[in-house]
């Protein structure tokens, strides 16, 4: 089915986020609509398209785009799944909503977080976008929000987030609320992090959480494996809507299902209530 494995196919060069050329690949296509949950046959279907439609030079945003295209028409839960990255990208312009969603995840681990929160260091003071505690255990977070799927973390953000971190852990260490505790500084990004990035984090013990890293266990998986799709996914509500729950600190379908009152109070007709509910709770379930 790959290009690259088969003699009767000529290879077709696309281009990557990052600007990088790679050979168009039916097996990575494949696979990423096999991760959204897509039927073996409605896979097959879309994968042909696009190996009839794909040309040199096309980005890979807009082999996905088209797949995600053919994918909605086939009326599949799974279309929604596979445009999370998309959705997680609209989430701006600025990065709190990704500060909201990173909280939740955290408290989907059971710990209770803080979003947004001015605490002192040993030297000075700090923001830090999430703070995450659960048994005397305290995790520090900075998170870093792009709208370019192209962008890389550079390793100068976890070596600025880990003299923070250490800053905050030295007046903490101090502190009699405090006394046994144990702190972990993270840096998490929706996009990608630097070679140079995954050494450091690696050498200094920072936590590091990306698009798709650590392998198998990255914010993608992360997200599907605790239901934690952004509101932006939905396909049954319009963008001035989603502002306004943005704006009210709604940000996952599942808080929408915690708090039904968010949808009632955009004036939604009763058809459009119902297709809005209905489509939430097909992807929460």
């Amino acid at each position: 089915m790959d290009n690259l494995n088969s003699k009767n196919k000529k290879v077709i060069l696309i281009k990557k986020a990052s600007g990088e050329k790679e050979a168009f690949s039916s097996e990575k296509l494949k696979k990423s609509l096999l991760n959204a949950g897509a039927k073996n046959e409605t896979i097959k279907k879309i994968v042909t398209k696009i190996e009839k439609w794909v040309y040199p030079g096309v980005t890979t945003k807009k082999i996905y785009a088209r797949a995600f295209s053919i994918l909605r028409d086939e009326k599949s839960d799974s279309s929604l799944r596979y445009r999370l990255k998309q959705a997680i990208l609209e989430l701006g312009p600025t990065g709190y909503p990704f500060e909201i969603l990173i909280g939740k995840l955290f408290e989907h681990m059971g710990f209770k977080t803080e979003v947004g929160i001015v605490i002192d260091g040993n030297c000075v003071t700090h923001e830090m976008d999430v703070i995450a505690t659960n048994n005397h255990v305290q995790h520090l977070v900075e998170c870093k929000y792009h709208k370019d799927q192209g962008k890389q973390v550079s390793v100068q953000v976890p070596l600025y987030v880990h003299s923070r971190v250490d800053d905050i852990i030295s007046k903490r260490n101090g502190m009699p609320e405090y006394k046994d505790f144990s702190f972990k500084g993270w840096v998490i990004t929706n996009t990608r992090l630097s070679s140079d990035s995954i050494r450091y984090g690696a050498c200094s013990g920072l936590n590091l959480l990306a698009w798709n890293y650590p392998v198998g266990n990255g914010l993608k998986e992360n997200i599907e494996k605790f239901k934690l799709y952004p509101i932006t996914i939905l396909k049954n509500i319009k963008t001035k809507e989603i502002k306004h729950l943005l704006n009210e600190g709604i940000v996952t379908c599942s808080q929408l299902i915690e708090k039904p009152d968010s949808l009632i109070n955009l004036g939604l007709s009763k058809k459009k209530y119902k297709m809005l509910t209905k489509e939430i709770n097909d992807i929460c379930g």
